[in-house]
């Protein structure tokens, strides 16, 4: 008898779950230009320009970079000139692959592959990378980050979108990481 009581509880219980779970991470239409738009996730503000150049230094500021309260996860917007097209996106791929292949001591791919997002292809490198101090007498663990980055082309522009979280963190932030990316939508 007991369990014929429980069962409408469990049942509402499972629902409740499967709707929490299936509503997908919370994301706010954020527009970049008047071209761009993104879902950025709630809780993520706009770093400021002096946040940026501390952050990201480089000749060629992002156009924009989100970062959570703690400063660890960022999600940046990035565009620089070009010379392919997009007829070039499996020539990209293998590019963008070598050289963070290069740039890290170690790379796990979790995926690699040309996607389309609201109608636009997307070179698209979802991995874990690790840097490792070589230094003789350095005994620092290596620093582990888990990273999505799409690429597409626009005109003569090569727009670079990353989302980028400590690794020990990807199971929280990857299913986020994804829905960005799903929501990026870049107009001709």
């Amino acid at each position: 008898m007991k369990t014929l009581r429980l069962f409408p509880f469990l049942t509402a219980l499972v629902l409740a779950l499967f709707a929490f779970t299936a509503a997908g991470p919370k994301l706010k239409k954020t527009t970049l230009t008047n071209k761009l738009t993104v879902g950025i996730p709630e809780g993520f503000v706009p770093l400021p320009d002096d946040g940026i150049a501390a952050k990201y230094p480089s000749p060629r500021k992002p156009l924009a970079v989100f970062t959570n309260p703690s400063g660890r996860v960022d999600f940046s917007v990035a565009q620089k000139p070009t010379t392919f097209s997009s007829r070039d996106y499996a020539l990209l791929l293998k590019i963008y692959k070598a050289s963070i292949q290069n740039m890290y001591t170690k790379v796990d791919f979790l995926s690699e592959d040309i996607r389309t997002v609201n109608k636009r292809d997307y070179v698209a490198l979802e991995f874990v990378s690790s840097v490792t101090d070589n230094r003789r007498g350095s005994n620092l663990p290596p620093v582990r980050r888990y990273q999505f980055v799409q690429y597409t082309i626009q005109g003569n522009q090569l727009m670079v979108f990353t989302f980028n979280s400590p690794a020990e963190e990807q199971p929280q932030w990857q299913p986020i990481a994804q829905a960005v990316m799903q929501s990026i939508a870049l107009k001709d």
